[in-house]
């Protein structure tokens, strides 16, 4: 009787969904709005109650067949959504739409290609995750159907954000569904992935599993997210974008992102055709949120670190958010600073940690009062409650950046601030923030100079103490400087503007002893060489300045988070023009034919001029007690360099001198074997002589033995003294004792008579 009424109970459970589909479908097909339009200004209802009965009275036209314009609606109840989805944004809290929500979700429940571009914390992650629950919902997909909607984001910590949302919204609904990111081994998502209806991943995770995966079929896809589009269809995700839309069908697109493209070159990779471009705040009077105030300060850089740590022990009780350029620069600041205790909690976020730890670290400063330092892992989609300060201590990438990072803080309209600090060599970034075009209202603060504390003294002697820190500040030297030397907008980013005076007191600001060295070359200007003499070339070889780098110890990969402690040089071409005189002139020869306009006895005096040695100036900073050695040019070397020995033109590989070694070191080894043999053979003939006089002298007393017992018996016990002594008589010369041998021969002869006899008897 239970199984007829479970199987009634689950017709009448279909049916009824049959019949909500067929509404919903009806519902958006009346009422959807036109391409290209917007919702209007929401109503102002008079209260929360008259808000309900309207939204019941849409519902209530839409179930008789009246179906509403549901576009200018402003709460999610009123919208064509089914029961399950409205409950799932009920117990969530969820009621009142954004100004993204209202513009996007209309034209999303339609089916159409949306890009859509709004402020950081506009709730853009709700504008997609709602038309995703009800795309599924309407074509009846289940767990059995495999993959039905793909979300894409930049990072891990994003993506698992964007799940427990879906999770949230879409329990109810039933779908299955994860985070495809480094939580698990790969081999775990295999057996799992073609069973999940919603998949949340980064590009790079995903097109792993198109390669690994077998059997992994996304041939029926419903509908394709991409979050933070301006980031993923640009730098180090393009080709990976590219890989993943030739895996799968066309299908309905959303793209969101709070600085969107509009490049025709980026939609058409991503097979977006007439999409709906939605900017709620195209025309608002600022691209940041409206509740933020931003300001900025010109600080030299070798004070950057001072004014942080002035800024931080002035804000004990706020929640900051610093953001830094590399992953060494993170983890150098946080240890020094950790170590010399300013008075708060201080974390470190970076893409170097594994996924677990960094949801621990978002989870901790979430709920405490502490300073994070971070990378720009944490500059995008990252929903961070309550941050009051966002401080930029280096300068940001683009405008794009930028917006990002201090949209961490002012989310859903709550108050915020946000501070850079900017070299006086990048005031152009200042200007490009201050242009009326980019919309961002920024102020510029003059630093308090007799508040600023000075903490490089204490940051050498911690380096002092932890040595190995001290390694890890060159690290985020260097990588600071790589970080300026790649950057493609020389407007700002130029490291000509600085001189290696800035470079010293860099070093120096970080408790450095010594100012490391990197090597590739400063370029400066091009001077025209019809107005350059012998002596303007003289001076430029003397004034020339090269930087080293070693390259051999920088050899690590760009991490998801942006600018890591890459060190991959770019060399700069030379110009071709033999009018135009670069520093590469003259610190690298030149191609044949550069100097052809030149007369030939001026480039040979040039040539054949030695170059005056340059005036060597005392390092104050050098550790005491260590030895500097140059080289003939007046260049300091590396001690170990100083050892090694001058090799001429010939070759350094001699072949015949190799052999003739080899053949003495042979000759040599036969005959330390031959003495080896030798000795090996004397020894076993020694133990082998030893042992035989053993066993000679073992019979020998066996024979004594015997005689003694013979003679007491004949003799009465005496003693014979010339018994057991051999003789040996056959060398002897009778001229020489002959006789007396003849007379001991016969003395035997009857002894032996004797006792032949006493034995017969």
């Amino acid at each position: 009787m239970r199984r007829p009424q479970r199987r009634l109970e689950s017709k009448q459970a279909r049916d009824k969904e049959d019949a909500e589909i067929q509404l919903l479908e009806a519902w958006i097909d009346a009422g959807k709005p036109l391409p290209g339009t917007k919702p209007p200004p929401p109503s102002k209802s008079s209260s929360a109650a008259d808000a309900r009965k309207n939204a019941r009275a849409v519902v209530a036209k839409a179930a008789a067949g009246e179906y509403s314009q549901y576009g200018a609606c402003t709460r999610f109840d009123e919208l064509p959504l089914s029961k399950k989805t409205k409950e799932g944004l009920r117990k969530a809290g969820y009621k009142v739409m954004s100004e993204i929500q209202r513009a996007a979700i209309p034209h999303a429940l339609c089916g159409r290609d949306v890009l859509g571009a709004a402020k950081t914390g506009s709730g853009k992650t709700l504008a997609f995750v709602i038309p995703v629950l009800e795309k599924l919902y309407r074509v009846k997909w289940t767990k059995m159907d495999g993959v039905g909607c793909i979300i894409i984001t930049p990072t891990n910590d994003l993506a698992g954000q964007i799940w427990d949302v879906v999770n949230r919204l879409g329990t109810p609904l039933g779908f299955s569904g994860g985070a495809i990111v480094k939580r698990n081994g790969i081999d775990d998502e295999k057996e799992a992935i073609n069973r999940l209806n919603i998949i949340v991943c980064t590009p790079g995770r995903l097109v792993q599993h198109f390669d690994e995966t077998p059997n992994f079929d996304c041939s029926q896809l419903q509908i394709l997210v991409i979050d933070e589009a301006d980031h993923m269809l640009h730098r180090d995700f393009q080709s990976q974008i590219d890989i993943i839309i030739s895996q799968i069908p066309k299908v309905q697109t959303l793209l969101f992102s709070a600085t969107q493209t509009k490049s025709i070159k980026d939609l058409a990779r991503v097979n977006l055709k007439n999409p709906e471009y939605i900017s709620v705040h195209e025309q608002a009077s600022t691209a940041t949120p409206d509740f933020l105030e931003q300001c900025a300060m010109i600080v030299p850089l070798e004070q950057k670190l001072n004014m942080l740590w002035s800024f931080i022990k002035r804000h004990l009780r706020s929640k900051i958010l610093v953001f830094l350029t590399s992953v060494k620069q993170v983890k150098f600041v946080y240890e020094i600073f950790k170590k010399l205790r300013p008075g708060i909690p201080l974390k470190c976020m970076h893409g170097r940690m594994k996924y677990e730890v960094q949801q621990a670290i978002v989870a901790e400063f979430n709920e405490s009062t502490s300073v994070l330092f971070s990378t720009d892992i944490s500059a995008r989609g990252l929903d961070i409650r309550d941050v009051d300060w966002v401080v930029q201590v280096d300068c940001p990438e683009n405008l794009a950046v930028y917006i990002h990072r201090v949209g961490r803080t002012a989310r859903y309209n709550r108050k915020g601030k946000s501070l850079i600090f900017l070299c006086p060599e990048e005031e152009k970034m200042l200007e490009k923030l201050k242009a009326d075009e980019s919309k961002i209202p920024i102020s510029v603060r003059k630093p308090k100079v007799e508040q600023l504390e000075q903490i490089s003294k204490n940051i050498a002697a911690v380096l002092v103490k932890f040595p190995n820190l001290q390694q890890l500040g060159k690290r985020a030297f260097v990588t600071y400087l790589k970080s300026i030397h790649v950057q493609k907008d020389k407007e700002v980013f130029d490291l000509n503007r600085f001189s290696a005076e800035n470079f010293a007191a860099y070093a120096s600001s970080l408790g450095l002893p010594v100012t490391p060295k990197i090597r590739f070359v400063t370029h400066q200007k091009n001077v025209s060489r019809k107005d350059m003499d012998e002596n303007d070339v003289k001076r430029m070889k003397q004034k020339a300045k090269v930087i080293e780098i070693n390259p051999q110890k920088n050899r690590d990969m760009l991490a998801d988070d942006g600018l890591d402690d890459d060190d991959i040089l770019y060399p700069k071409k030379a110009t071709t023009d033999p009018n135009m005189l670069q520093l590469d002139d003259i610190l690298s020869p030149k191609a044949p034919g550069t100097y052809t306009n030149m007369e030939p006895g001026k480039v040979e005096e040039l040539a054949a001029r030695p170059l005056k040695k340059k005036k060597l100036k005392i390092n104050v900073h050098r550790p005491v007690g260590t030895r500097v050695k140059y080289d003939d040019e007046g260049n300091a070397i590396d001690p170990l360099a100083s050892l090694a020995e001058e090799v001429g033109s010939e070759d350094v590989i001699h072949k015949d001198k190799i052999s003739q070694r080899y053949a003495e070191m042979l000759k040599e080894m036969q005959e330390d074997d031959k003495e080896d043999k030798a000795q090996h053979k004397k020894t076993l003939h020694e133990k082998k002589l030893q042992k035989k006089m053993k066993l000679k002298r073992k019979r020998q007393e066996e024979t004594d033995a015997v005689s003694e017992d013979s003679g007491s018996e004949s003799d009465g016990g005496r003693n014979m003294s010339y018994k057991g002594k051999k003789k040996y008589l056959n060398n002897c010369d009778e001229d020489e004792g002959g006789d007396e041998a003849k007379d001991l021969l016969a003395q035997q002869e009857a002894l032996a008579l004797k006792l032949l006899g006493k034995m017969h008897d």
